[in-house]
């Protein structure tokens, strides 16, 4: 609950920070100088691909929060075995070890989504974000029945 409302939060000051930036290039256009004209449209592209990826990582977001909401429904959901350190960051071969684990079940059945799921579980918790960004991109692509690459 906690991250969902940080990130709520982030993308609404995301989203004002982008109209702001919006209206100043409109302002620069409106000048009509060739210079600021140019200026202007070039601030405008800015909250363009903001506001681009905004849009994809709220909808990964969401598909990977419905996957795990199915999962848990189906008792799925991988549980928290992992080793921690006093501070309670994880341990490292604690990670490398579930990640060993859930990497041997997707090989063993690669088309089935909830292992894709819980091996970007395990990719998260090794710290390797874009391999689990990947790895839950693949997930979300086999639960909706779409051609996955690997």
């Amino acid at each position: 609950m906690r991250a969902r409302l940080s990130y709520t939060v982030s993308a609404i000051v995301l989203v004002f920070y982008f109209v702001l930036v919006g209206d100043r290039g409109v302002l620069l256009i409106a000048d009509g100088r060739p210079v600021t004209v140019a200026f202007g449209v070039a601030v405008l592209v800015l909250p363009l691909i903001g506001a681009w990826f905004l849009w994809h990582t709220t909808q990964f977001a969401r598909h990977a929060g419905r996957l795990g909401r199915e999962l848990e429904a189906e008792g799925g959901l991988p549980v928290d075995e992992l080793v921690r350190t006093p501070s309670g960051r994880i341990d490292r071969d604690s990670a490398d070890a579930v990640f060993a684990r859930r990497q041997a079940e997707t090989e063993a059945a690669p088309e089935d989504w909830r292992n894709w799921f819980r091996l970007a579980v395990a990719y998260f918790d090794a710290r390797d974000t874009p391999r689990a960004r990947k790895a839950m991109q693949r997930a979300i692509a086999l639960h909706d029945g779409k051609p996955a690459g690997s």
